[in-house]
């Protein structure tokens, strides 16, 4: 997302939520200006090969701005070509370590909390599902152990799974204090093509987070709020009647998106 200075017309929307911020484009500086500007909480993103090539110093120091700022933050762990519950033990070797290496930055960010994927694929894991939940439970186990020194929730994500059974199973195994589950909104549309009532039917006892942005179904495109066929005034509708309370991203993929979104929001007094 490219710098452009807006005024602080949307402050009351954005000091209750976090926007998505890879972390290679706040590192690079452009990104940066744009969050401090404009007082933006970040879901700071740790994909591509920051946490191979990068050292805590130089984490520390995008860390020690948000913390100057005063401007809290969520990490979203990697997940491009891991494979937490993978078949393969070298492959579940190399994700654990970069996963690891993501949860060992927590003490320096201090974040809300920090948003997982299972890597499940129901073409590839459904036929070997107990080798892939069990592998899946020891590399989460450990995970969580290191969230838990410092009182982080983690929560994970729908991504390509089509029901919430897997989720449901792997809470419910883990049954750990320090998990909760992150409704994505657009990965609902394009990938599970179901509505959210039957994944919050199933896990709203552990919704602990939502990932917010449209897309037509076709796929994964994150739109602006209000651009695609996702009924978001439902969901909230839901969430009030129910007295949930879960943290909000919203995960705009263009600066002109995060702006739409936020004027959806205010337009629709969506929160």
């Amino acid at each position: 997302m490219n710098s452009i200075p807006q005024d602080r017309q949307y402050a009351h929307i954005t000091r209750k939520c976090f926007v998505n911020a890879p972390f290679e484009q706040l590192w690079d500086g452009d990104l940066l200006d744009l969050f401090i500007t404009n007082s933006l909480q970040p879901e700071i993103g740790l994909e591509g090969n920051c946490l191979w090539e990068l050292n805590v110093d130089d984490f520390r120091k995008i860390a020690d701005i948000f913390q100057e700022k005063e401007l809290r933050c969520t990490l979203h762990a990697p997940f491009f070509d891991l494979s937490p519950g993978g078949f393969d033990k070298r492959v579940v070797e190399i994700t654990r370590d970069k996963l690891s290496r993501a949860f060992n930055l927590l003490p320096l960010f201090r974040p809300q909390s920090i948003v997982c994927h299972l890597g499940f694929e129901e073409n590839k894991h459904r036929g070997k599902f107990d080798h892939w939940l069990t592998t899946a439970l020891e590399t989460w186990q450990l995970l969580l152990e290191i969230a838990d020194r410092y009182n982080t929730p983690v929560m994970f994500e729908n991504t390509y799974e089509i029901s919430p059974e897997v989720h449901r199973i792997l809470f419910e195994r883990l049954d750990a204090s320090n998990l909760g589950f992150c409704l994505d909104t657009g990965h609902l549309t394009a990938f599970a093509h179901t509505s959210w009532q039957p994944w919050l039917d199933e896990l709203s006892p552990w919704l602990g987070q939502l990932h917010l942005h449209d897309n037509d179904g076709a796929g994964d495109n994150h739109l602006a709020l209000g651009q695609g066929i996702f009924n978001f005034r439902e969901l909230f509708n839901f969430l009030g009647k129910n007295q949930l309370s879960p943290l909000l991203t919203l995960e705009p993929h263009s600066e002109k998106d995060l702006w739409q979104s936020l004027a959806y929001i205010t337009e629709t007094e969506l929160f």
